[in-house]
């Protein structure tokens, strides 16, 4: 562990975009600094999408949290898996040993909720971790590797059928990011299959995709997906997921590749601090994102609940959570009637939804097409960590414009509970790269 000190201990739970924006601004601070985190890496989720369709690397998406903080002198981290919290004794617990702490930011953000149908996992995984990442691409691909070989006929549409459950800005990318894929980058590297007659099916239960979005804007994406061929199902609730497909209100989908975008629940948090939790988990905390009853212990970014000007909780995205954690580290060491509440600056939302096509929500001005999908790249870029990254980034991007080619469109993993499992081929047929 490091050195014993005099100055205020502020633990810090999590190393994801709230996270590491709070360390960040307590880098001045005189108070030694302790970020805990099960990874050694902070990922930036937004574009996990492009490495489950083979379009970047994991490792174009990640940095390594002790490279981000190097300069950091008054930050020390730890990799460890936290498993409770004890704020009467002012400690978090780790399987690494107890740490104490005088202030606590809890950052530990969301995984996927299957509204009570937990089953429905091992058919259809979210999207939150670089492992799901690196699963979904080799389902993906080895769907295609399965249909290139199988004689069945309806087996062959079954996995070439890709089914997005959830409509928000994940569902929709994903959505797009194989229909493209299927149609540019496989397309001529089959010889039995067209991958181009590839079927995705975009599955939303509400009245439209994008709900967060303005109506004109939702409808420019679902124009741009459908242009793509991409079938949107909007008002159509899902019933069942299963190995073989999905059931939309009463009506069956045959599909081998489900992607579940649909919902998330919070972390533990709330039970580690017994805090009152909203339906999807997350604290209910006060205006300066302290947990009520606990001046010194702030929850921030998927975590939190906290209400917009609309009453509604603040979205799940990295604004949000990067600005809430520059804001609880202004707070630390202030007595509460002197904190500020938390306002959160809403500069707009995007959505890209394929090759020169996405939708921008900004304040008042509403963009498509290829302006707003370049200000979606430069945003993107502009926000990853670190120079190795952004120009990778920017170079496989540009790469893949020009040649319509993707990137490492390799299968990994032995997919020995893989739902495509029935009716294998030999194992290296199927696991050679496309």
């Amino acid at each position: 562990m490091h050195t014993v000190s005099s100055r205020r201990r502020v633990v810090i739970v999590g190393g994801g975009f709230g996270g590491l924006s709070a360390a960040q601004a307590l880098a001045r601070a005189p108070v030694d600094v302790t970020l805990i985190d099960r990874h050694n890496y902070h990922l930036f989720q937004p574009l996990l999408y492009q490495v489950a369709t083979a379009g970047l690397s994991p490792a174009d998406i990640a940095s390594p949290i002790r490279g981000v903080l190097h300069r950091q002198k008054n930050a020390f981290v730890m990799l460890a898996r936290v498993t409770g919290v004890d704020p009467d004794r002012r400690v978090v617990m780790t399987d690494e040993g107890d740490v104490a702490y005088d202030a606590l930011i809890i950052a530990t953000g969301a995984k996927h909720a299957y509204f009570g149908r937990d089953g429905w996992e091992r058919h259809a995984p979210g999207l939150k971790k670089i492992e799901d990442a690196t699963e979904l691409r080799r389902r993906i691909l080895l769907a295609f590797e399965k249909a290139e070989i199988v004689k069945d006929p309806a087996e062959r549409r079954r996995l070439l059928t890709f089914a997005v459950i959830g409509g928000g800005p994940t569902g929709v990318e994903m959505a797009g990011a194989i229909a493209e894929l299927a149609r540019t980058a496989l397309a001529a590297d089959f010889r039995a299959i067209d991958p181009r007659m590839t079927r995705v099916v975009l599955i939303e239960a509400g009245p439209r995709i994008l709900p967060s979005f303005h109506p004109q804007s939702s409808a420019t994406a679902a124009a741009g997906l459908r242009g793509l061929g991409v079938e949107v199902e909007a008002g159509a609730p899902v019933t069942a997921v299963d190995g073989e497909g999905v059931e939309v209100a009463g009506r069956r989908i045959e599909s081998r590749t489900i992607v579940w975008a649909a919902g998330v629940r919070a972390s533990p948090a709330a039970r580690w601090l017994g805090a009152e939790a909203d339906g999807a988990g997350r604290v209910k905390v006060a205006a300066d994102l302290s947990v009520p009853g606990r001046p010194n212990i702030f929850v921030i970014g998927d975590a939190a609940h906290v209400a917009g000007p609309d009453g509604r909780p603040l979205p799940g995205v990295a604004p949000v959570a990067k600005q809430q954690g520059r804001h609880a580290a202004r707070q630390i060491g202030l007595a509460p009637e002197l904190r500020a509440p938390f306002r959160y600056r809403d500069y707009g939302a995007m959505a890209t939804i394929g090759r020169r096509k996405a939708v921008a929500d900004l304040g008042r001005v509403r963009l498509s097409g290829s302006l707003a999908w370049l200000i979606w790249c430069v945003a993107h870029v502009y926000f990853l960590i670190g120079f190795r990254n952004r120009m990778s980034v920017a170079a496989n991007w540009a790469w893949s414009y020009v040649t319509y080619q993707r990137g490492p469109r390799l299968i990994t993993g032995s997919g020995e509970e893989h739902p495509l499992a029935p009716e294998q081929a030999p194992a290296a047929a199927l696991r050679r790269s496309a």
